[in-house]
């Protein structure tokens, strides 16, 4: 397996349980990528949803999440030291492997560490930051699986498809954050258009409709800019992992295009992708790696 011993093998495969279990979109990426760069990515995306997990684990009280992800953080620091974590233990391997930032993680805890505290943004600038924290970095660490040969131009084009991404996730998840007491759009923007996102007793929005529409769709212009920046990372890519990047691109364009088309609706319910259509999206991809 890779030159990976027992206990590797037995912690990459922990890991690439949690893909097929937990990641709904990302799954259809990975499954693309050739086994040594599966596995290794099943890591990486493993402790990244350990830290989401936390971060959004509204049960607990936020000095508890606080103090869990600053242990986290320093597990981080050596994770070849915590044999027993079979995610750490994955990781470790693959960064032994492949120059992966593990680094990049601190900028993820901390951007969970702001969902915990509940911090707004003032303006897209603001809201830039975080969503280069939980989402860019990601960017980057798949990159260190994948490999370039020009990290330079490769690095801020990963960065911005994550950003891309993100912001997708923001446009499809404000009803829920709404439920949990967060709103990620700019106050600049929601001042802009108008609108509050307060919702009556009925959990209707007060908001006039025209001026919701024109708000998310603006929002989703602005996320397709940045995944025009983003894609261009492809053609720097060998062959699978295009098509591992160009499927979760893909499916996350296609949710972005639905709530453009539908805005009010995707206020209301959160938009997804039939399994069907997200096994379309990837094989498309695939397919166009081989032209």
């Amino acid at each position: 397996m890779d030159g990976a011993g027992v206990g590797a093998a037995a912690a990459y495969r922990h890991c690439e349980d949690v893909v097929r279990t937990q990641a709904r979109n990302f799954s259809y990426g990975i499954r693309l990528l050739p086994a040594p760069k599966r596995r290794a990515l099943s890591a990486v995306y493993a402790f990244a949803r350990r830290i989401d997990d936390i971060g959004d684990d509204h049960d607990a009280p936020a000095p508890e999440r606080l103090a869990r992800l600053a242990d986290e953080r320093a597990r981080l620091a050596d994770p070849g030291a915590h044999p027993s974590d079979l995610v750490l233990a994955a990781l470790a391997d693959a960064a032994g492997r492949r120059p992966i930032p593990l680094d990049a993680f601190g900028e993820l805890i901390d951007g969970c560490e702001a969902d915990v505290r509940g911090e707004d943004y003032d303006t897209f600038d603001d809201l830039l930051w975080y969503c280069r924290c939980v989402a860019g970095t990601v960017g980057r660490l798949s990159l260190g699986v994948f490999g370039t040969s020009d990290p330079g131009t490769a690095v801020p084009r990963a960065d911005a498809l994550g950003v891309a991404l993100q912001l997708t996730n923001i446009l499809r998840d404000v009803k829920e954050d709404g439920a949990n007491g967060r709103v990620y759009l700019p106050a600049k923007d929601l001042a802009r258009f108008g609108c509050t996102l307060h919702r009556d007793e009925a959990g209707r929005l007060t908001d006039p409709p025209d001026r919701l529409v024109a708000l998310v769709r603006f929002e989703a212009t602005r996320a397709e800019e940045w995944y025009g920046t983003g894609l261009k990372l492809l053609p720097m890519l060998d062959r699978r992992s295009a098509a591992c990047t160009g499927a979760m691109a893909g499916i996350y364009r296609r949710l972005l295009k639905r709530i453009t088309a539908d805005p009010l609706a995707a206020l209301e319910t959160r938009t997804s992708l039939p399994g069907w259509e997200k096994a379309a999206v990837s094989a498309r991809a695939m397919a166009g790696t081989r032209r």
